[in-house]
């Protein structure tokens, strides 16, 4: 059926509320409807993510029930009906509405829900999952996407977002459903009433909390520097003010400035276009509020509190400078494993997880503190299966799990990035260097003179629409087809095609298969410990280029970051 007979089914049908053909009919533009329902929103490895709106190509109750009876009916299967599911949602608009009737849909196929009363972090979702034995969890977020954007991410048993074969079996189960008369609902009242719908809140809050809190590595440092720093936080208008104010105001911390204007939920973000701690944009209020105050670090995590980007002071120029996620996340792991080893506790088989885009200075902390490192696909969900993987065989002792993409987990309370304790750790961090008259800054230009000025970056190319989703597969296809040799002033030492499993030695000659799942990413090993990759996002309309130098300055890295960075644009 083409878009417009389904554009009409969708203005006739009785199956369609009379709100959402208000919306269809009030359309005048062709090409509108033709975004709308040129394709079936779809249900991915990492659930749904896309505008709100009437259509097959939008988020909606009905695209949400449909994908939640997909979600039933493998539970079903499963045997999964009375685990129950554990259900959150952030700041966004419609969130409300599309967490509500995930859970009634549930409760019509009998199966319970646990749902947070009012609007929690990711990674508490997380938590909730395990701790309460769910079959699965779902949280209604679109992230660090602009506010015409909602999302639906689907958790497993373990608190992970699903992976193979899960994801996949899900995804048939969701694409089977395609009459929305066969979604089943009821009823609050009766779903109340017979015990299905339940709803969590303070009691998970409480116990998650305390699990942060067990992580603590040096209680008696924060004591003696309580008073002396200062702290500001943002919470981009989403999910994370209570929770990363309680659990500072808990370890001891006096002085946090909320920014005023992103403090309160707001789905509309109104203060920010681009509600992502990835973008300078989005400090503006807190760099204001931090220069006011005279602040140590500036702060901010994304609406659903999973993303943490920082800003710390240079006491020599009185700038705030910024971290990437790779520095944070990096800052972080150095401050965990040098405590732990200088008390004694860090485990002979321990173990720290990156994502194949991340920075390589990872490599070379593992070998300072004698870990493993293991490597994985781009989300941190592949992090989670690996925790899951050390707690049945034991081999390894998680120590840190980070990406680049402003993602860390300190701890194995989450199976998920977490920047609630991200936020803990990275405060403590602050107040350990303080009392050795260090900033953040100071600590990070020590990391890199210990280990090399390993920087990375990040370009991307937005391509909308069903145009936009072909020029994306054919960019793809012809880097697949003719992989470069040479990019820039750096000869090509080693290609990676993760979607035919290819790896192709250039050094020596020889041919093997990659390790890892098979992924729609190019990976390019650089002479020099240089590096690019290329991959389309799984949650936006982008295509993706990282990339990675090592430098022997700061100015040197940047230079050598603009360079391969300019060389890479010759494939865009």
């Amino acid at each position: 059926m083409d878009y417009l007979n389904v554009y009409k089914e969708w203005c006739t049908s009785e199956i369609f509320d009379e709100e959402t053909k208000k919306e269809l009919t009030a359309i005048t533009d062709e090409e509108e409807i033709k975004d709308r329902f040129y394709k079936n929103l779809e249900f991915g490895t990492a659930g749904l993510r896309g505008v709100i709106g009437a259509g097959t190509n939008r988020m909606n109750k009905y695209t949400v029930t449909q994908a939640t009876q997909g979600l039933a009916n493998y539970i079903k299967k499963v045997g999964g009906e009375s685990r129950g599911v554990a259900i959150a949602y952030d700041s966004r608009n419609m969130s409300i509405e599309f967490s509500t009737w995930a859970a009634l849909c549930l409760n019509a196929n009998g199966i319970k829900t646990y749902r947070f009363e009012s609007l929690r972090p990711t990674p508490e979702l997380s938590y909730a999952v395990r701790h309460l034995n769910c079959i699965a969890g779902i949280v209604i977020t679109a992230s660090h996407n602009p506010s015409e954007y909602n999302g639906y991410k689907v958790y497993w048993e373990d608190g992970a977002q699903i992976v193979p074969p899960v994801d996949k079996n899900i995804m048939e189960e969701v694409k089977a459903v395609t009459d929305f008369s066969s979604i089943k609902n009821m009823s609050i009242e009766d779903a109340k009433e017979q015990g299905l719908y339940n709803e969590i809140g303070e009691d998970i809050d409480k116990e998650y909390i305390k699990e942060l809190k067990k992580l603590v590595l040096n209680p008696d440092v924060i004591a003696k520097v309580q008073k002396d720093i200062k702290i500001v936080y943002t919470p981009l208008n989403g999910t994370g003010n209570v929770p990363v104010q309680r659990i500072l105001n808990e370890i001891g911390f006096e002085n946090v400035y909320v920014v005023p204007e992103q403090e309160m939920p707001d789905g509309n973000f109104t203060t920010v276009k681009y509600p992502n701690p990835e973008d300078k944009k989005a400090f503006e209020y807190a760099l204001r509020l931090a220069k006011e105050v005279d602040a140590d670090i500036v702060l901010a995590t994304d609406p659903d509190a999973d993303r943490l980007g920082i800003y710390a002071k240079d006491i020599k120029t009185g700038e705030y400078m910024e971290f990437t996620g790779n520095m944070s996340g990096l800052l972080i792991a150095e401050y965990e494993l040098s405590q732990k080893k200088e008390k004694g506790i860090l485990p002979s088989n321990g173990a720290l997880i990156k994502t194949i885009v991340s920075s390589n200075m990872a490599d070379a902390i593992t070998k300072e503190y004698n870990i493993k490192l293991i490597e994985v696909l781009t989300g941190f969900k592949y992090i989670g299966e690996q925790m899951k993987l050390f707690e049945q065989t034991h081999e390894y002792e998680y120590l840190f799990g980070y990406e680049e993409s402003y993602g860390c987990l300190v701890g194995t309370h989450a199976r998920d990035k977490d920047a609630i304790v991200a936020v803990m750790a990275l405060c403590e961090a602050a107040a350990y260097y303080k009392n050795k008259n260090l900033t953040l800054w100071d600590q990070m230009i020590n990391i890199y003179e210990k280990y090399g000025y390993y920087r990375e970056g990040q370009t991307s190319i937005t391509m909308k629409g069903a145009d936009g989703a072909e020029k994306i597969k054919a960019l793809m296809d012809n880097m697949r087809s003719n992989p470069p040799k040479k990019i820039g002033e750096y000869n090509v030492i080693e290609y990676r095609d993760y979607k035919e499993k290819v790896l192709e030695n250039y050094v020596d000659g020889t041919r093997t298969k990659t390790e890892l799942p098979t992924s729609n990413v190019l990976y390019f090993q650089l002479e020099n410990d240089a590096w690019c990759c290329v991959r389309p996002s799984g949650t936006e309309p982008k295509i993706k280029f990282y990339i990675g130098v090592k430098g022997t300055s700061l100015e040197d890295s940047a230079e050598k970051l603009n360079s391969l960075s300019d060389a890479m644009k010759a494939f865009e």
